[in-house]
């Protein structure tokens, strides 16, 4: 899978760590901050104040037998079910979680019946939430959101690559630009950081100065077949497009706009659709713009970016009918970002993504 790039400065790595929950004494805390089931549609909604988490079943699922697939809790706390585990979620399931001081929270797990045309969740970008290190990220809050981006890199820098941009009237976009780090950063091998927006959660736990894209989680649960993807863009390359050693390329910088939906079963990951637009071109106004959705395995008309690299197509007669499993969705003002190549000041704004199903 084709990642985006995120800028660590391996000077600073040792001196930062991800701060679970304030801890002082034993720990109060027993949150669910993160549980996935299986044939679960959409990221879980997690309600730390009512003690409840709500979770999108498609129709037609035996809701008696859902699987635990993935658990967090709030550090030092022990929850009485882990990954394997069944729920029956034809009734509210109960999971119990005792803090390291004693106390036991029971957490309500609760299914609906998932769209069957479903789109993303803040997929107007209108919902930004403040960080606890004082910048913004997109979604309702850390813990309901399907959204990444690269700033929690970047922003030990000093550096905001991915902001909310006000288009007035309540209506916000995600606006993301093409920064150059300084001589330091170049000199660690990251002149420039790529504005990026992404499905799927940038994971401190997993920072690994040998590879800084470790600490992203790319996609979120999804179960649709949609025909195209449509959204609103605005896009301007800068003007020098360079290498991660400060070369001048031949080419122009790009925009990177994708989705592609994945089939994960068993620990193995394979592409069932794929959509892709990248354009040089600029584009100073917002303008709609829609691509398709091409299914199964991409021939050699397509362009080799297009496709898995680490990973493979679904099978041909699979491609004609099964579902998704999850939706990665990226953006960057850069097309090679994940290697520090691109221009600075590339300048991409995107707005009310949409998916478009056939009637």
């Amino acid at each position: 899978m084709k990642k985006i790039s995120v800028i660590l400065l391996l000077v600073f790595t040792t001196l930062f760590s991800c701060v679970k929950e304030d801890y002082f004494g034993k720990s109060i805390y027993g949150n669910i901050k993160q549980i996935v089931v299986s044939n679960q549609s959409g990221n879980a909604k997690i309600s730390t104040d009512s003690l409840l988490v709500t979770v999108e079943i498609p129709a037609g699922v035996d809701l008696t037998s859902i699987s635990i697939q993935n658990l967090e809790v709030s550090s030092f706390a022990i929850a009485d079910k882990e990954v394997g585990a069944t729920l029956d979620l034809n009734e509210d399931a109960i999971i119990h979680v005792t803090s390291e001081d004693g106390t036991v929270y029971n957490w309500i797990i609760r299914a609906f019946v998932a769209s069957a045309n479903p789109q993303l969740d803040n997929a107007n970008l209108n919902l930004w939430y403040k960080t606890a290190s004082d910048y913004f990220e997109p979604g309702e809050s850390a813990s309901n959101t399907i959204w990444g981006t690269g700033n929690p890199g970047t922003q030990i820098l000093n550096k905001l690559a991915t902001i909310p941009k006000d288009l007035g009237n309540g209506n916000l976009a995600a606006h993301m630009i093409t920064l150059d780090n300084g001589k330091l950063a170049g000199t660690f091998g990251a002149p420039i950081s790529a504005g990026s927006i992404f499905t799927g959660v940038f994971n401190p736990d997993k920072i690994d100065p040998s590879n800084p894209q470790a600490a992203i989680e790319f996609g979120s649960p999804f179960t649709g077949r949609p025909e195209k993807i449509r959204l609103k863009y605005a896009y301007s390359p800068g003007e020098e497009n360079k290498d991660k050693k400060g070369n001048i390329l031949s080419y122009s910088d790009a925009c990177d706009i994708y989705a592609l939906l994945e089939v994960r079963l068993g620990g193995k990951i394979e592409r069932l659709a794929t959509a892709w637009f990248r354009s040089e071109d600029l584009q100073e106004d917002l303008t709609s713009l829609e691509f398709e959705f091409t299914y199964g395995e991409l021939d050699n008309s397509f362009p080799e970016y297009m496709k898995p690299i680490d990973y493979n197509f679904v099978s041909a007669d699979s491609a004609t009918f099964i579902l998704p499993t999850h939706i990665t969705f990226v953006a960057s003002s850069s097309f090679d970002g994940a290697n520090f190549a691109g221009a600075v000041d590339s300048d991409l704004v995107i707005d009310a993504i949409e998916l478009i199903y056939e009637e």
